[in-house]
């Protein structure tokens, strides 16, 4: 589209310059997925010193939840865990959470927001940290979930000897989940936008 809201500052806008943003916002939510496959794709070739790169580990940690049974929600989780490497050098859970918030259950939300936390107790010590650290979350409703994805996927994940299933097979789950989204302050506008 080339039309284009009026106004220099948002407290000017109209409901005629929202009729010309709406539909563009809407565009651009259905090529979200497009562009979360093409940052994940950023982590190939970075191997950062470990044994497989970060795009082929996403992957391997995907592969396992899938080969396990889990949901397709758990597996896209899986899947994007650690997309915020290359953004969020010192954070890249809060990427990964960032992007998933408006998509996924509070259960899974809270597993990716913390997985570094709970990775940590495989490494922490070597690097001069308390691996323990995730003890701070004792007695939350999902530490059990956050630890069970880091033992079971996140930390065997790095095996090149192990299966790793192409991007394609992760794609169309990825493309149902953030078809729409579950919470965001969007969402009532967006859902009319949609019956329009």
């Amino acid at each position: 589209m080339n039309a284009r809201a009026t106004f220099t500052c948002m407290e000017e806008s109209t409901k005629e310059d929202w009729g010309v943003i709406v539909p563009e916002v809407m565009q651009s939510a259905k090529q979200l997925p497009d562009r979360v496959i093409a940052h994940l794709r950023l982590l190939e070739n970075d191997y950062g010193g470990f044994p497989i790169d970060r795009y082929s580990h996403s992957l391997q940690t995907a592969t396992l939840a899938l080969a396990d049974g889990r949901d397709e929600e758990y597996v896209v989780c899986a899947l994007l865990h650690d997309i915020g490497d290359t953004l969020g050098s010192f954070n890249h859970p809060d990427i990964a959470a960032a992007i998933l918030k408006p998509f996924v259950s509070e259960a899974n939300l809270w597993m990716v927001q913390n997985h570094g936390i709970f990775q940590g107790y495989n490494f922490f010590h070597h690097i001069g940290l308390n691996r323990n650290m995730r003890d701070m979350f004792k007695g939350h409703a999902y530490y059990d979930q956050a630890e069970e994805f880091v033992a079971l996927y996140d930390n065997r994940a790095f095996d090149p000897a192990l299966e790793i299933l192409p991007m394609s097979t992760f794609e169309p789950m990825l493309r149902r989940l953030m078809a729409a989204p579950k919470t965001s302050i969007y969402k009532a506008a967006m859902d009319d936008a949609k019956a329009s």
